[in-house]
């Protein structure tokens, strides 16, 4: 084998990213919020260990996270979707091939070095994200990507424990069968909570002892999948980087409502933003989509009325123009909405995604250029004066969104608009 793959894993990500721009963040209890400040999504070390659980209610741990004099945020996705960038182009400066996993993690392969080496070279990579971009990530290392994940499970804990520094390298036999039947089988990479309970009920309780079982039991309990995992935690590589990614089917763009929504114009406003925002996305990858649907629904507990529903169309043309999905979210909702019901969320899908490239036009189609050339006018101005200067009227105003997210204690957008950016007084 003449590479090993490398788990780059960023820690407590969205809170990392919010202390790179306010140092009086390092140190304090911090924790980040999720779309309308509801449930608690990333958490400093000091709020895990005071014992608060990830996608806890925020209002059931208010007295705790006041206790611990904690800083409560509300996400910011566009800063972290931007330190992300900036993680994986330093990676991609140290690796041989790079696969983005996650937002806050990245599969990368590096030279099959010796142990010691390998350790150093993981010990560059953690010191250059932190020097270049302000990120804390860990560094863990093994021949396949099943044991590349457990070797960051080692490396967390033992940074928790104060006996390591983020960078774990998967040891040789018989050493990695140690740390294997230390690994409870219900944490490896792939094997879901079914899975865990049919490997207890047959006396499998650790990695080791799964990876142990025989080829052919694997496959008829696991499938082919079960197997692969099997011969993964072996150190024999089957799961490879996926350096381009799958093609796109669908996207998706949707928000709950941060009070409950119930005139007809502020839907149709929200459909509107949300069909722009997806076609941005698309003209982002380069892609185009023909069909839309748009959706609408209001709360699914509590007292009635409970409704939800949705509609679907297909344009002419394939377009990642926005006025043309914008139009057609306006249709839509004319046939789905109901009057009365309070609604909480709305959102458009769009299908029919293929590459943008010259292709055969409809017959009866309306000519896409002109569409085409006020994108490129719109983008040019976004990118230059940063996002959301100009858009369809359809969408409305940002200050006269009276539907939009609640997000109470956003962290300025310091590397996306230039209205926000960092101050540094001498």
């Amino acid at each position: 084998m003449d590479s090993v793959i490398a788990l780059i894993d960023c820690q407590a990500f969205y809170v990392s990213c919010e202390r790179v721009f306010d140092p009086a963040l390092r140190g304090r209890p911090t924790v980040v919020l999720s779309n309308n400040d509801g449930c608690i999504i990333a958490r400093s070390a000091a709020v895990k260990a005071a014992g608060v659980p990830m996608g806890a209610p925020v209002f059931k741990w208010r007295d705790e996270l006041e206790a611990m004099d904690a800083a409560v945020l509300s996400s910011n996705y566009a800063l972290y979707a931007d330190l992300s960038r900036r993680v994986t182009a330093v990676l991609e400066t140290m690796s041989i091939d790079l696969e983005r996993y996650s937002i806050d993690e990245c599969f990368v392969t590096l030279p099959a070095l010796d142990r010691d080496a390998l350790r150093a070279l993981g010990e560059r990579i953690r010191r250059r994200v932190r020097d270049w971009v302000g990120i804390p990530v860990r560094v863990a290392i093994g021949p396949t990507k099943s044991l590349a994940k457990i070797a960051d499970e080692k490396a967390k804990a033992d940074k928790r424990a104060g006996d390591g520094t983020g960078v774990y390298v998967c040891p040789p036999e018989p050493d990695l069968d140690v740390l294997l039947y230390r690994t409870d089988v219900g944490d490896v990479w792939g094997i879901g909570p079914s899975y865990e309970e049919t490997l207890r009920g047959h006396g499998v309780t650790t990695a080791a002892e799964f990876r142990a079982l025989p080829d052919p039991w694997i496959r008829s309990t696991m499938t082919v999948v079960g197997l692969r995992l099997a011969r993964e935690l072996r150190g024999q590589r089957c799961l490879d980087l996926d350096l381009v990614g799958p093609d796109r089917q669908s996207l998706v763009r949707s928000r709950s409502f941060g009070a409950p929504v119930e005139a007809k114009a502020e839907l149709r406003q929200a459909l509107a933003k949300h069909a722009q925002r997806a076609a941005e996305k698309l003209r982002e990858e380069d892609l185009v989509a023909r069909g839309i649907s748009a959706f609408i629904t209001t709360k699914t507990h509590g007292p009635p009325p409970h409704y939800a529903d949705e509609a679907q169309a297909m344009l002419d043309e394939h377009t990642a123009a926005a006025p043309p999905f914008v139009r057609s979210s306006r249709r839509l909702l004319d046939a789905i909405y109901r009057a009365g019901p309070a609604y909480r969320k709305a959102g458009v899908m769009l299908y029919a995604i293929r590459p943008r490239r010259p292709h055969q036009g409809s017959l009866f189609g309306r000519p896409v250029q002109d569409d085409e050339a006020l994108m490129q006018a719109v983008d040019r101005i976004n990118g230059t004066m940063g996002r959301g200067t100009i858009g369809v009227a359809a969408a409305g105003l940002p200050g006269d969104r009276d539907w939009t997210m609640t997000r109470d204690n956003t962290s300025q957008h310091y590397t996306t608009r230039w209205d926000e950016l960092p101050v540094a007084r001498a």
